[in-house]
């Protein structure tokens, strides 16, 4: 009997989520940071995954000053905050001791308003995709981790 990528994959522990494809080919997740839900840009070529600083309150980040730089196709560098040790969760996946990376994502936002596109609280970036050993099915829009 021929498995599919999907069974085979569950079949290996990994987790399925659910990915929406926007207009401009960029794939949204929902996902919950210290038990509160968000909307977020999966993005492979993010190095840190991230949240707009308008949302600290929001997710309960508390942060501190970092020297990590963020800059984006759209906007130059920009100073930015860290939070450490915050609960991810994307699926049934869950990472209990997460960075992220706060700035301030405006220019993100406006980018995806003027395509009609639902604003986003942040960024999926390839730290945690690393961690998640994830595989992106394009063809069915799924992401897959792995615990």
């Amino acid at each position: 009997m021929k498995k599919n990528r999907n069974h085979f994959l569950k079949s290996e522990g990994y987790t399925v989520v659910k990915l929406k494809k926007t207009v401009t080919n960029h794939y949204q997740a929902k996902a919950k940071i210290n038990n509160i839900d968000g909307l977020f840009i999966l993005d492979t070529g993010a190095s840190n995954t991230c949240v707009n600083l308008k949302f600290s309150k929001k997710f309960n980040l508390i942060f501190e000053e970092s020297k990590i730089k963020a800059s984006s196709a759209t906007d130059s560098m920009d100073e930015t905050k860290i939070s450490k040790k915050n609960s991810l969760k994307i699926g049934k996946w869950i990472y209990l001791k997460c960075s992220i990376i706060l700035f301030n994502m405006d220019h993100i936002n406006k980018a995806l308003d003027e395509r009609d596109i639902t604003n986003v609280d942040g960024i999926i970036g390839a730290d945690i995709l690393k961690k998640g050993k994830a595989i992106i099915d394009y063809e069915k829009n799924r992401l897959y981790l792995k615990p």
